[in-house]
């Protein structure tokens, strides 16, 4: 009897966990990705994505500050226009295949509705010495547990980076195009 019970209550607590388990997931990782075409050798365009150390580029940037140039291990602090502040490290530079990998240390997500979030900055040459920008990258969004607030749902983390790397490109095109 004692051991019909003990089966009876594992064999309860199986089907119930499999029954929520499908609920609790938690978040999954969002990507995104976004190109352009610039007007401007990949030389040029690469000397500018790849200096970690100057985020003017960026719209939303008011200043920056680091250390450690484009080494991996390399930080900076992101002044935003809004005074909150971004603190990212390279994890790979490799100028000979014009790829930047960094990631963000810290982040309120007030600022920017992500976590664990990495990126890749990649240059290629386009038809007609033109270049191609692709800014791409993967992360949780702001909220870690079920049931998001909406401000940092998947949706609204998909939205921010994706409005960051469009503005931040259109932003980047027109200053590299403006010094041709």
């Amino acid at each position: 009897m004692k051991m019909s019970l003990i089966s009876a209550a594992l064999a309860a607590a199986a089907v119930f966990g499999a029954a929520s388990g499908a609920d609790a997931h938690g978040p999954t990782r969002q990507k995104v990705s976004e190109t352009i075409e610039i007007n401007a050798a990949p030389e040029k365009v690469w000397a500018v994505v790849s200096n970690f150390q100057d985020g003017s580029w960026i719209p939303v940037v008011a200043k920056t500050e680091g250390t450690g140039g484009n080494a991996p291990g390399a930080k900076r602090t992101l002044t935003l226009k809004n005074d909150a502040t971004v603190e990212e490290e390279v994890a790979k530079f490799e100028p000979e295949k014009m790829t930047l990998m960094y990631r963000i240390d810290k982040v309120d997500v007030k600022v920017l509705p992500v976590t664990n979030y990495s990126s890749w900055l990649i240059v290629t040459p386009a038809d007609g010495g033109k270049s191609k920008v692709e800014w791409r990258g993967a992360f949780y969004r702001g909220y870690p547990n079920n049931d998001p607030p909406p401000e940092l749902s998947d949706e609204a983390a998909v939205a921010a980076v994706t409005g960051l790397y469009k503005a931040g490109l259109e932003n980047l095109k027109k200053q590299i195009e403006a010094g041709n």
